[in-house]
């Protein structure tokens, strides 16, 4: 189909105007399923928790296996106090950790520092992590993973 000199096939496409001072055109590609499905919200308390391969606690918000997302997960994990998870990598994974409650220590290769609520930490793919809990409560952080959490992406190296 053919419309104000742009060809489109049977894509889904949506047409925004963008700019103040010098308004443009914007031709912006939506994905299918992006139009298909409604808000997807997830609380905490609603979600099964499960123990990952280096033993901390999680309780996945948002991956591929219970919403929309596609490319990442959101999950919180907790560390109770005297714990800590296995020191182990992830070759494709990239996360974030967001410490949201608690005291610890992290350890990303022979780097190690405290980390307590508010701090957000990067671990790339392939770098060996640990962390522990020091605090007198869990520990309690969000992660976020790209691509999704897999247990076949963590290999244990301790």
């Amino acid at each position: 189909m053919e419309d104000d000199g742009l060809v489109k096939d049977n894509q889904r496409w949506i047409l925004l105007v963008s700019g103040l001072c010098f308004p443009r055109l914007l031709l912006v590609h939506r994905p299918p399923f992006a139009q298909t499905v409604g808000m997807d919200v997830k609380n905490l308390h609603d979600v099964p928790a499960f123990i990952t391969k280096d033993g901390s606690e999680i309780r996945e918000l948002l991956a591929y296996r219970n919403s929309a997302v596609r490319h990442q997960s959101l999950a919180e994990a907790r560390v109770p106090v005297g714990g800590s998870t296995r020191e182990h990598i992830h070759s494709k994974a990239e996360e974030i950790y967001y410490i949201t409650q608690g005291q610890g220590r992290m350890r990303i290769e022979a780097e190690e520092r405290e980390v307590k609520p508010g701090d957000a930490i990067v671990i790339r793919p392939g770098q060996r992590h640990k962390l522990w809990n020091t605090g007198q409560e869990w520990l309690r952080l969000l992660c976020c993973c790209a691509p999704a959490y897999e247990h076949s992406d963590t290999l244990l190296t301790e």
